[in-house]
């Protein structure tokens, strides 16, 4: 997939084959490293055509992370579409070979910077209770964890999705 090598990593924001891209990635991996099944590629299929169909891009982005052209990394950032003066976090994720390089945490700053400059009160994200990496970035970052929802049906059992909060 991608080669961390010593060049730096560069962000840039999305661009057509992106999205497509991103579900791949999501849906791949997670089959690898969680068993995850295909129920979570079309959730996620389903969240990037919602990013695609209503974009603004004066309050929202999506950001890819590459170093010498190779995908190494993304995140989106939204408006929330149930809460006022929110942004929620989408489809944060890292190539298991880039990371432990501190681009999962750059890409949340990305996130958190942006709404502060776009005036967002806070930020929330769903996740989901298995995704230890995930959680301790997050929490690093500075949200709270709000509450825990149903199991998800593209894991085991015990996994649930969690709510997560910023202020800003």
């Amino acid at each position: 997939m991608t080669d961390p090598g010593s060049n730096p990593v560069t962000f840039r924001t999305h661009r057509p084959g992106d999205l497509g891209y991103i579900i791949h990635r999501h849906g791949a991996a997670y089959a690898q490293e969680y068993d995850w099944d295909e129920h979570f590629e079309a959730t996620v299929a389903r969240i990037a055509a919602d990013f695609i169909d209503n974009y603004d891009p004066v309050l929202e982005r999506c950001w890819i992370a590459e170093r010498d052209g190779l995908f190494m990394g993304c995140v989106c950032l939204v408006k929330d579409a149930k809460r006022v003066n929110t942004a929620r976090i989408r489809m944060l994720f890292v190539e298991s070979n880039a990371r432990g390089l501190g681009l999962g945490k750059q890409l949340v700053q990305n996130c958190i910077n942006f709404a502060r400059e776009k005036g967002f009160k806070e930020v929330v994200l769903t996740t989901h209770s298995i995704l230890t990496p995930a959680r301790k970035l997050y929490k690093a970052a500075g949200f709270t964890l709000l509450g825990k929802d149903e199991p998800v049906k593209f894991g085991p059992p015990d996994a649930t999705a969690e709510c997560w909060h910023l202020g800003l």
